[in-house]
């Protein structure tokens, strides 16, 4: 719908009503004040839409401001303070979760099988995990990883292989299966502490479907490059999303946390953490609450793990022999890396 004659001087609104009155006028019947009133209003608004349409505004839609989160506010410090609190306070992690691995991905190699795996996940610091993986309803075990932070060691019954190797091991196996690494769960689980004397940059984002505060701590030395990135949303000021770079600006791991909820199952009426127990330690320094949706995301080795913690205790007691994991009797042993030898590294001197 255009107009012509814009030299006239009339907009939109004042043509239409001025085509009602001249209309009424020639029609010579009264129109009652409250009709008249809304079928002006009405019009007008449709005229409205028309001009617009006429001078190139384009209509958009975005989120009504009842849907987006309300945003409190935090200080640079006071973020620091929340994370480091919680980083310090989980020392060890004993929990049970539903574990699903993304298809086509490494781990789905293993437990494609079935839709899910319950595992049985210990992590304690410095760098020791183990997680004991099993089909659901009969209970056999899939899969059985520990590590120290050192070396590494998978058992996959199924395949009857025992696989070990060196952590920091760079190199990718061209099997697939050789690939698993129980230690990316410990950076998920057991956050390292921000340092005082580290770079930290502190920022806003916003969009409409969401508003969070980004920390991002930045590695020294020889050029200046990205560590961690660190989200908090600031609905609830919880940690939402932590993100580890390596070299070069790499993104290593992209670990998304959500559904805190305390650990004493203690809620507000709404099903949530009350405010009182939210991220709060108790005396000893423990967290009060955990996130029970993890979403790992390692893109560079090819896998993305759901976690769904059904069951947790944190800073029990663990026993240095829940983390030894030995052979079993008649498996293949497979030492990850070997095939880089040359054979003068394998002959004794």
């Amino acid at each position: 719908m255009t107009f012509s004659g814009s030299g006239s001087g009339l907009t939109p609104p004042a043509v239409v009503v001025k085509l009602l009155l001249s209309n009424t006028t020639h029609l010579n019947r009264p129109i009652h004040a409250l009709p008249m009133c809304a079928l002006l209003l009405t019009l007008s608004a449709i005229a409205g839409g028309c001009g617009a349409a006429r001078t190139g505004v384009t209509r958009t839609t975005s989120v009504p401001p009842t849907a987006r989160p309300v945003a409190q506010d935090a200080t640079q410090d006071e973020l620091l303070e929340r994370y480091n609190a919680f980083a310090r306070g989980v020392k060890s992690v004993d929990s049970t979760v539903e574990l699903k691995a993304t298809s086509g991905t490494k781990y789905s190699g293993v437990i494609q099988e079935y839709h899910e795996v319950k595992a049985f996940l210990l992590a304690a610091r410095p760098w020791n995990i183990r997680v004991i993986g099993q089909a659901p309803v009969i209970g056999t075990t899939v899969f059985d990883m520990a590590s120290d932070g050192q070396t590494f060691e998978v058992s996959i019954p199924s395949k009857n292989k025992f696989i070990v190797g060196p952590v920091a091991l760079e190199k990718q196996s061209s099997k697939p299966i050789e690939n698993l690494r129980p230690q990316h769960l410990v950076d998920a689980l057991l956050w390292p502490e921000i340092r005082k004397e580290e770079t930290v940059l502190f920022e806003e984002y916003d969009d409409d479907a969401a508003r969070d505060y980004v920390l991002t701590v930045l590695r020294g030395g020889y050029k200046t490059e990205i560590l961690r990135r660190i989200w908090f949303d600031r609905g609830d000021l919880r940690v939402s999303r932590l993100e580890e770079f390596g070299p070069k600006g790499i993104l290593l791991s992209d670990v998304r946390f959500s559904d805190w909820q305390p650990l004493s199952g203690a809620t507000a009426g709404n099903g949530t953490p009350s405010a009182a127990t939210a991220q709060t330690p108790d005396a000893s320094g423990t967290p009060s609450e955990f996130p029970r949706t993890i979403r790992l995301d390692r893109p560079h080795d090819e896998y993305r793990l759901d976690l769904a913690v059904t069951k947790i205790t944190l800073n029990g007691p663990t026993d240095a022999a829940r983390f030894k994991l030995e052979q079993p009797a008649g498996s293949e042993l497979v030492r990850v890396g070997d095939e880089d030898k040359t054979p003068s590294e394998d002959k004794k001197p």
